[in-house]
Parts: C-alpha cells; structure tokens; sequence
C-alpha cells in the first residue's frame, strides 16, 4: 500500500522538450514511474500546450509545443503515462492550474515528488508553487533535466535549493521507499 500523501508528478515529458541533453534522462523517468506505479502511488504526467499569443509567444518569442507530434508524450512513457492517475494539460510552467490545484486537494496530497522537463523552468515553477502552498515539494534532479543543456539544469537545480531548501533536492536513490509504502518493490532492469 502507497502512502496516499504522496504522488509523483511527470513534467513536460514531451516530444518537444527532448533534445541531446534531455533525451538521457527519459530512461530514469521511465524507471522511476514503473517503480512508483508498482508500488501503488499515485503520478500525475503534464503536458504544456502553447496557444497564439501566449505570453511565451509574445515576451518570449518561442512558438514551439503547439500541435502533435511537439506535444505528445515521449513514445517511451506513453504506456506509463496510459496507468497515471492523470493527464494534466496546462497552458502554464507549474502543474498548479486549476486541475492540478483540485486534483491536489481531492486527493489529499500534501508530499509532490516532482521530475521532468525543463528543471529551470516548468519543474522549478511546480516545486515553488508547491512550497507556496505549504506542501512538501522535493525535486528529483537525476529525473529531471533541460533541454537547453546542463547549465540551465544546474540553473534550475541552484535556484531550487535557494527556494524550497537544499534537502528537498533529492535524487531517484534517496527516495524513502519505505515511508512511502509498506513493501519496497524492485527496480525493474
């Protein structure tokens, strides 16, 4: 049995986002959520959809992850993402819009384990957004990664720590499988 607090949420994990730099990482998701799922816990995946004249199109100047096959969910997750408790669409960086924020309270989640892409901006907006909000957010970095590279990673990782505190910068190894279920599964090879 799962610990009903927690839930794992999957950011941005879309054709997209995925660049040399980010593709590496799509294997330790995929771990993570077999692991999570198997276990019984709850995850949550995101998708960030653009729209024309989004304040990314018109401050940013970036007009990317409008339409298929941008938007889809890497072909490696999708039977993950098929098992997630839910699909959340967002027009937002943070899993927090109105699904998430109701999701979160119906459920009862108060521990958000959170992993994908971009961890300086999508990832790092959730886990402040969390910490806001008085809940536990802690920030799986070696899940996590940016597809404009390792320096923007390490950007997201450094601001992350300032934000919601160094300990909840965590790795897949630190998880504490055994507070969160009752018996800790195997990780799959």
């Amino acid at each position: 049995m799962f610990n009903d607090s927690a839930v794992l949420i999957v950011i941005d994990t879309q054709n997209g986002f995925i660049s040399e730099h980010s593709s590496p990482v799509i294997p330790v998701i995929a771990t993570l959520v077999d692991r999570w799922q198997t276990a019984g816990g709850a995850v949550v995946f995101t998708r960030y959809l653009n729209y024309a004249g989004s304040p990314y199109e018109r401050l940013i100047r970036w007009s990317k992850l409008k339409e298929s096959p941008e938007i889809d969910i890497v072909p490696e997750l999708i039977p993950l993402a098929g098992k997630a408790t839910a699909i959340i669409d967002k027009t937002i960086y943070s899993f927090f819009n109105k699904e998430g924020e109701t999701l979160t309270r119906e459920h009862g989640w108060t521990d958000l384990y959170v992993c994908g892409l971009d961890t300086e901006s999508c990832v790092l907006k959730t886990v402040v957004d969390a910490f806001e909000r008085d809940l536990t957010p802690r920030l799986i970095k070696d899940a996590s990664a940016s597809h404009a590279g390792q320096a923007a990673h390490d950007a997201g990782i450094l601001v992350a720590s300032r934000f919601i505190g160094l300990d909840q910068i965590i790795t897949t190894s630190d998880i504490p499988w055994t507070s969160l279920t009752s018996a800790q599964p195997e990780l799959a090879d």
